[in-house]
């Protein structure tokens, strides 16, 4: 029973959602993260069945100076094809059709149930998108992390700035220029961009492989098969090494924080002239509280909070900005990472 609860609603689970009345009761859900990256990408769908082939240039001519009379040797410029892999994330939900119906509200309850799930998904996925790595865990596609790794690699190790922590108790802030050609999210060709959802009525499902116990339950179907593609190296930023026990020191009399507004501007300045997209910094929740710290600092003109009609509950104090620039929040970004090198 123990097993079987672990996957699927119990009468523990009903007992806990229905209010006094015996009907479905509002659910806090206190385990929500706050994943504002999943409302700026955009998605194009790709050229493959399983992802996304592109051609970058890999090399350039330069030009001789000749002399009168004197010829050159002809050159070209060359390219290469690198292709984006999408991964399927999927998952199942289960009731028994007898749990599902004692309150008198079979969908609400299911609904409730579904909810959570869709939610892990949006969980999963801003955590792909920060430190997925399919040499680690080929099911994953690579995410930001796994391409901007260490200050000496090519290309990407330009688009990072070291705010000089070293040891674990590490963070990052993002900036991350979306758009076409750019950086963007991508779903297989042909298929559906977004989550897929469906409701699979009532199923016959086994419960015990060893015993072929069955009963009779209602299903859903979820899945997102979902890929990034960073197209072009330049249109992101990584300023790493960010050491959280300091940070946190603020505008404390013994400030030893790193001046990540500093650097801030310098990740700013790294992004490619006439960008033609918009730019956004994402950060954890720590790290956007102390640059809301940071505005104590009467003097300091480049942090503001543009208030805003009708924001949710969960950003009271409207949207944090820095030279223009929206700072987003992800809980996904860790403060436990190791110090890049």
């Amino acid at each position: 029973m123990a097993l079987l609860g672990s996957s699927r609603a119990t009468l523990v689970d009903v007992a806990r959602i229905l209010d006094p009345k015996g009907q479905i009761d509002k659910v806090a859900n206190l385990l929500q993260e706050y994943n504002d990256i999943l409302d700026d990408i955009p998605f194009k769908e790709g050229n493959l069945a399983t992802g996304h082939q592109m051609t970058k240039q890999t090399s350039k001519p330069t030009p001789y100076f000749r002399l009168l009379n004197e010829g050159i040797v002809p050159q070209k410029a060359t390219t290469g094809q690198y292709t984006e892999a999408c991964a399927i994330m999927e998952n199942r939900n289960q009731i028994d059709i007898n749990v599902a119906q004692l309150n008198g509200n079979t969908k609400a309850f299911r609904m409730s149930q579904d909810k959570p799930m869709i939610e892990g998904f949006s969980d999963t996925l801003a955590d792909t998108l920060i430190y997925g790595d399919s040499s680690t865990d080929e099911e994953q596609f690579n995410g930001l992390a796994t391409r901007y790794y260490s200050t000496s690699a090519t290309d990407t190790g330009d688009q990072i700035i070291n705010a000089g922590g070293t040891g674990s108790g590490n963070t990052s802030i993002w900036l991350v220029c979306w758009g076409a050609d750019k950086v963007y999210g991508i779903y297989p060709k042909g298929q559906k961009a977004g989550l897929d959802y469906q409701d699979l009525g009532i199923q016959e499902v086994t419960t015990n492989s060893t015993t072929g116990a069955r009963m009779r339950a209602y299903e859903s179907w979820m899945q997102w098969q979902v890929g990034l593609a960073v197209q072009d190296y330049r249109y992101v930023v990584r300023i790493a090494n960010i050491d959280v026990a300091s940070l946190e020191t603020a505008s404390n009399t013994s400030d030893t924080s790193a001046n990540i507004l500093k650097m801030m501007i310098v990740a700013l300045g790294k992004l490619p002239p006439n960008a033609g997209c918009n730019p956004v910094f994402y950060m954890n929740q720590t790290v956007k509280s102390m640059l809301a710290v940071k505005l104590l600092d009467k003097t300091n003109a480049f942090l503001t909070i543009k208030e805003m009609k009708n924001v949710p509950i969960d950003r009271p104090n409207g949207v944090l900005s820095f030279q223009g620039v929206p700072c987003r929040r992800i809980d996904s970004i860790l403060s436990t990472e190791t110090a890049l090198t």
